[in-house]
């Protein structure tokens, strides 16, 4: 295997301890927020908040639902933290692996070492796939062992579904980072990419949430096709399954854009 996948394994060998410090960060937002949900539930706080924050905010954050566990689990961790934190993750990973291989040097050696471009590739995608399905168990398991003590009554498998929808829509940047990369050679177009569909992503969903007569907008935000169709209460839905689709096209155009660049160290 070490012949078969060597930029694979290199790059899960070389990106474990970020990938663990992410981890331990997802953990720590958890547990940060999902055991409060019972203490606003009881006290009636959760109330007053909402009364006190203007219904375009609400709107905005999507806490119209939160009074739900599964609400309020959607709304202060999947889309809102655990989002960001996802998805700077999987920009810098998909950022660095061509664009930043290439500014470096590195990649003009390893292809000089006989590993063909779409190979090279499609190793990268591997690597990170890997470490966002890391992320994307530690994210599941914690939700699950925090479900009882805070009382979110969530289901095991919509907990399933929206971790899918989270990681989904990281892969969706770190493929936007490839393509970025794959296309310039440079690191910093890919983090341009990665951030953009996912600022993109959630201002078109917030303009939606402003107006009934905006709610078609929804339809162009891929975050919209994440949690549109509320995956912790729904399960899976074709939503999520588009965004995946939209990332593997993208890892695809990358393939083929690297193929037929000229490369530079």
């Amino acid at each position: 295997m070490r012949r078969m996948l060597p930029v694979t394994l290199r790059g899960l060998r070389d990106g474990w301890r970020g990938t663990l410090a992410w981890a331990v960060g997802l953990v720590a937002a958890l547990s940060l927020y999902l055991p409060l949900y019972p203490s606003f539930g009881t006290n009636g706080s959760l109330q007053d908040i909402m009364a006190s924050l203007p219904p375009e905010l609400i709107d905005t954050l999507g806490y119209d639902q939160i009074g739900t566990g599964a609400g309020y689990a959607q709304a202060t961790f999947f889309g809102l933290i655990g989002f960001a934190l996802v998805v700077i993750a999987t920009t810098a990973w998909g950022a660095a692996v061509i664009g930043g291989a290439e500014e470096s040097g590195r990649l003009e050696l390893d292809l000089a070492h006989g590993i063909g471009r779409v190979s090279y590739t499609l190793q990268s995608a591997l690597a990170i796939g890997i470490r966002l399905l890391f992320l994307g168990l530690v994210v599941g398991l914690t939700i699950g062992a925090l479900n009882a003590p805070s009382e979110l009554e969530l289901d095991a498998a919509h907990i399933a579904a929206a971790t899918v929808a989270l990681c989904g829509l990281g892969a969706l940047c770190a493929s936007a980072g490839l393509l970025a990369g794959a296309l310039t050679g440079r690191r910093v177009a890919g983090v341009a990419a990665g951030a953009g569909v996912a600022v993109y992503g959630y201002a078109v969903q917030a303009v939606a949430n402003q107006s009934e007569e905006l709610t078609w907008v929804e339809r162009l935000s891929p975050y919209a096709w994440a949690y549109s169709g509320a995956p912790l209460e729904n399960g899976l839905t074709w939503g999520i399954a588009a965004v995946w689709g939209v990332s593997l096209a993208l890892l695809a155009a990358a393939a083929l854009a690297l193929r037929s660049r000229d490369v530079t160290g």
